[in-house]
């Protein structure tokens, strides 16, 4: 029987699903095991080979682990919210739910684009993903948790005495019986303190304005990266280069009045946690680069009266410092562009200057700004501050280097220890005072903390670094003028996004307070809409529903109608407000829907029944991209500690060890063209598509002989040319893959003609050797866009899912990033022909596994065979394991093993990897359940234990023969048996021996 892979494939898959093989159980004596991917965006544009590199090791891990005797949980769903679908929604005039559902379950959309879909193509692969626990984040049922998580967290505030979140009433409660002067809380600055009696007095819309500063999400007014072509807000880890990740649009900075998350409140916390979670070293400090703890001082820099407005009287400028013992440095100071008090400050001589340079700012994005460290640029204010020692003037400027986002928005200037301040200084020739004793300033900034000693400082010569830092912060608190504080880089979360596809807020607004929709009505159901783009007034799209009101009286979503107008006399209040606009970001969803895969029987009652959630706790394994560090991963590990904190889960980590894949690169295929000027005249010119070499003939003064030979044709004999070849530099054409015979590097001439992207060298002819026109090959990303993209299932098709399976893992180690290259499977692909055959014999090539003994010879391969497979697996080394495999297949082939001893066992490890050929040879072996109820074999060290040695038998020092001696021969005993065989004694021919040297387990050596 031969290998019908395609076949095998087919059965095995449909067994799979109808028997539910992989459907995990949340009651089982078995230990757990949950492993998980980031589960995918479903796009039209389907998966190309990169997408599964993830899912297959994990896949690997998952069937290992059930194979070790675990409760092994792989679930997979769709992260199917977001702004690509929205996009591709505006751009083709259907609704996202529709485009969202074809792209998972495939077929048709309404533009005629056949789609492949999301669940097919993994199917396909062969994974053991337990689809009964399915989940996706636009599912309103799914959604439902989501909002009810929001209102959890608004009905939340952080209290740093128990150091976690607690319920909002008991913060109310407080204020009620004390006020507000002794709670310690994560809030807005500049809460007014109020007494009891106060806050008793507020009205509520008083008392709702200021929860809002202590809830942990709120509304506030903030400065957003807003993204005018996409109609929203991005967060910052969307941003590239100062352009949106999705489509490369301008962003710029505004301020709006948007919901934001408090994870602050949380950042030391998430930065301890990742002593305790088995992550890479390079994605943790990823997240503590983003949360940015710094240990320091707030100092306060009185504005001076004879420059500020009436507004500012009295007022400071706070700055957060790491180097208070460089104070009497300062010798100006910069506050970021977009901070209100620089237009309250700015005198009307620099107005015009600062106004200017403010509107260019608001183009670049904060992590533009962040990176950009050769641009110097900045604006006098005109203002002055004063120094909290010296009390002398400190002239306060401008620039795009200080983020209001970060810190105070100002920083105290050292040039002589900062390079920035120091390069700005430089740059608008401002003074530059040195604080270093003995330090050469002339050409850089010092900030060498280890060699600091303090000069030039009052009260601080002659100090450390440590201890000046100690003495200035106990003096400013002396004066009033700062203290010691700990500063977290680490910004609140914007939570709200101008868009259409995504999680309604379950809040309506009366009187302008927001107000919480109660949990036993959620879900609210995103409306349908006429468009997906803003309305003309601005508002977002849902400002464009019809029916989008909330009946506080009969709980429903009601006409918009029916809201009543405070501002309309004689309105009378019937109960029925308007909806919140803006929907959830795209985050939203992914924050926790790994503890929704968790739970089956109960998805209606809670997000999660506690039984699930004791049971699975956290994931164990989590793979996915690298590029999530700062967004999915840290926002994640934020709500799963604040659901801790509210007792709504056992776990304060989601992911307890996870592995970033690397990228599979595609290689792009090019095709190079050139001009020819046939004359000094530019009515002569030509055009070709040459290949590669052929242009470097040119370069060096050949010509081609192809190209010769299509000139002849069109201008008659060489030898009568009136004309000289000139050419023009080299055009670099992308050719989509689709273009190509197959997965060759050869150019379908004519496809390429009669293509869109040919239409652009329409002049342009294509020559060619033989009739065939070979393209070049580079390196890249593997994208849609590139024409780069390999279809798994043409790999499918063509050579099998097991060898996709197989291949991608054999690539290179699961981190790192490496090349497809199409050509390279069919290795793998005759590998498990190979194996095929081990199990099979004779010219009908039927089953033959036999009950014999297994020789010494297959137990040693077997052995160490799975010795090596397990070490691989345990240490995610899955392309030496696929190597591990391939020696042992030949070695058994080469003994001629039929052993079910031995082939049995060798089929059970590399069901991981090859799961449906796996299937097969089980089912032939005559077992009746899947080859996933199988237990792992055990290693027997002994067979790979040596109790001989093939001695090297040499005459002068050349080896003439081998002989197999017992490894507890005695060095007499290997002399004696060496001298007395028939082939010494045939070498020696009579001769007497000067010497034999013998080393016991290496040599023997007759010498003379």
């Amino acid at each position: 029987m031969k290998y019908h892979f395609n076949a095998i494939e087919a059965k095995w898959q449909k067994y799979w699903a109808e028997k539910g093989t992989f459907h995990a159980s949340n009651e089982s004596e078995k230990p757990k095991y949950y492993v998980l991917d980031m589960f995918p965006y479903p796009s039209g544009a389907g998966l190309h080979v990169g997408h599964p590199l993830g899912y297959i090791a994990s896949d690997v891990y998952a069937r290992y682990k059930r194979l070790k005797g675990f409760n092994v949980l792989h679930p997979q769903g769709y992260d199917s919210f977001g702004l690509p679908a929205e996009q591709y929604a505006i751009q083709t005039g259907q609704h996202p739910a529709v485009t969202t559902k074809v792209n998972i379950e495939g077929g048709v959309d309404n533009q005629g684009n056949t789609i492949a879909g999301y669940r097919a193509q993994l199917d396909k692969i062969g994974f053991s993903f337990d689809w009964s626990r399915e989940v996706r984040t636009s599912d309103p049922q799914y959604y439902k948790w989501t909002q009810w998580i929001f209102i959890q967290l608004f009905e939340s505030w952080y209290n740093y005495d128990t150091n976690k979140a607690e319920d909002i009433e008991d913060l109310v409660s407080a204020f009620a019986k004390a006020g507000n002067a002794q709670i310690n809380a994560a809030c807005d600055e500049g809460i007014a303190t109020f007494t009891a009696e106060e806050w008793n007095a507020f009205s509520e819309k008083e008392q709702q304005d200021i929860l809002l500063g202590y809830r942990l999400t709120y509304l506030a007014e903030t400065e957003v990266n807003w993204c005018p072509a996409l109609g929203t807000v991005l967060a910052n880890d969307e941003i590239v280069n100062g352009v949106s990740e999705r489509g490369g649009h301008p962003v710029v900075r505004k301020k709006m009045t948007q919901w934001s998350m408090r994870i602050s409140a949380y950042a030391e916390r998430l930065l301890q946690g990742l002593e305790n979670i088995d992550w890479s070293e390079s994605i943790k400090e990823v997240q503590r680069n983003w949360i940015g703890k710094s240990v320091g001082a707030q100092v306060k820099f009185k504005i001076k009266n004879d420059v500020r407005s009436s507004t500012v009287e009295n007022s400071f400028i706070e700055v957060f410092t790491t180097r208070p013992d460089t104070i009497f440095g300062v010798s100006f100071m910069t506050l970021a562009p977009e901070l209100d008090l620089v237009h309250e400050i700015t005198t009307p001589e620099q107005k015009a200057e600062v106004d200017a340079y403010i509107e260019v700012t608001a183009k670049r994005s904060e992590r533009d700004r962040m990176a950009d460290v050769k641009t110097i640029s900045g604006a006098f204010t005109g203002a002055y501050a004063e120094h909290p020692f010296t009390k002398e003037p400190i002239p306060i400027w401008i620039g795009d280097y200080v983020l209001a986002g970060y810190g105070t928005g100002a920083v105290m200037a050292v040039p002589c220890g900062d390079q920035r301040d120091y390069n700005f200084a430089k740059h608008f020739g401002i003074p530059i005072p040195n604080v270093f004793e003995g330090v050469d300033i002339s050409e850089e900034a010092f900030s060498d903390k280890a060699a600091t000693v303090i000069t030039n400082s009052d009260f601080l010569n002659g100090l450390k670094y440590k201890k000046a830092v100690k003495l200035a912060i106990y003096e400013l608190e002396k004066i009033g003028a700062g203290t010691g504080k700990t500063n977290y880089r680490l910004r609140d979360a914007v939570f709200s996004r101008q868009r259409y596809w995504g999680e309604p807020f379950p809040v309506y607004y009366k009187n302008g307070i927001p107000k919480m929709i109660d949990a036993q009505h959620l879900p609210i159901v995103l409306p349908e809409v006429e468009k997906y783009l803003p309305t003309e007034e601005g508002e977002p799209p849902l400002g464009r529903a019809d029916v989008w009101a909330w009946d506080t009286k009969n709980n429903k979503v009601v006409s918009n109608d029916l809201v009543r107008s405070s501002a309309v006399e004689n309105s009378e209040d019937n109960g029925v407000y308007p909806l919140e606009l803006n929907t959830m970001p795209g985050w939203a969803g992914s924050s926790w829907y790994f503890f929704r895969y968790m739970e089956k029987a109960k998805r209606d009652e809670v997000f999660a029944s506690k039984e699930a959630l004791d049971y699975w706790g956290n994931v164990d394994l989590y793979i996915g991209g690298s590029e999530h560090g700062t967004g999915h991963l840290l926002y994640s590990r934020f709500w799963v500690k604040f659901l801790k904190d509210r007792g709504f889960v056992g776990v304060d980590e989601p992911f307890q060890k996870m592995i970033n894949q690397g990228m599979i690169l595609g290689e792009s295929a090019f095709a190079y063209g050139c001009k020819i000027k046939l004359s000094d005249s530019e009515s002569k010119i030509e055009k070709f598509f040459i290949s590669k070499k052929d242009y470097e003939n040119l370069e060096n003064g050949e010509t081609p002989a192809e190209l010769e030979s299509w000139l002849e044709k069109k201008y008659g004999d060489k030898k009568q040319w009136d004309f000289e070849i000139n050419y023009d530099p080299r055009i670099k054409v992308r050719v989509f893959l689709n273009f190509l015979k197959g997965f060759t590097n050869e150019l379908n001439v004519e496809d390429f003609k009669n293509s869109e992207m040919f239409k652009h060298y329409k002049d342009f002819q294509v020559i060619s050797k033989d009739g065939i026109y070979l393209v070049e090959r580079e390196i890249e990303k593997m994208s849609k866009s590139k024409g780069n993209v390999v279809n798994p299932d043409e790999i499918c098709e063509q050579y099998g899912a097991d060898t996709l399976r197989m291949y991608e893992m054999f690539l290179g180690p699961l981190e790192q990033a490496k090349p497809w290259n199409t050509a390279g499977i069919s290795g793998v692909h005759n590998f498990l022909k190979k194996l095929w055959k081990l199990y099979h014999s004779g010219a009908d090539e039927s089953f033959n596994v036999t009950d014999e003994s297994a020789s010494k010879d297959s137990l040693k391969t077997l052995h160490k065979t799975i010795k090596k497979v397990e070490e691989d697996i345990e240490n995610f080394s899955f392309n030496t394991s696929v190597s591990t495999f391939m020696i042992a297949v030949n070695e058994l082939t080469s003994q001629k093993c039929t052993s079910r001893a031995i082939l049995e066992p060798l089929v059970i490890l590399i069901a991981p990897y090859a799961p449906h050929i796996a299937e097969e040879l089980w089912e032939k072996l005559g077992h009746n359940e899947s080859i996933s109820e199988a237990v792992f074999p055990i290693f027997d060290a002994s067979h790979l234990v040596e109790s001989t040695k093939n001695y090297p038998i040499s005459f002068n020092g050349k080896m003439k023969f081998t002989l197999e001696l017992p490894l507890d021969m005695s060095k007499d005993e290997i002399e004696k048996t060496v001298m007395a065989h028939e082939k010494t004694q045939m070498y020696l021919n009579g001769r007497e021996p000067k010497k034999v040297i013998v080393v016991p387990g290496k040599i023997v050596n007759i010498v003379g």
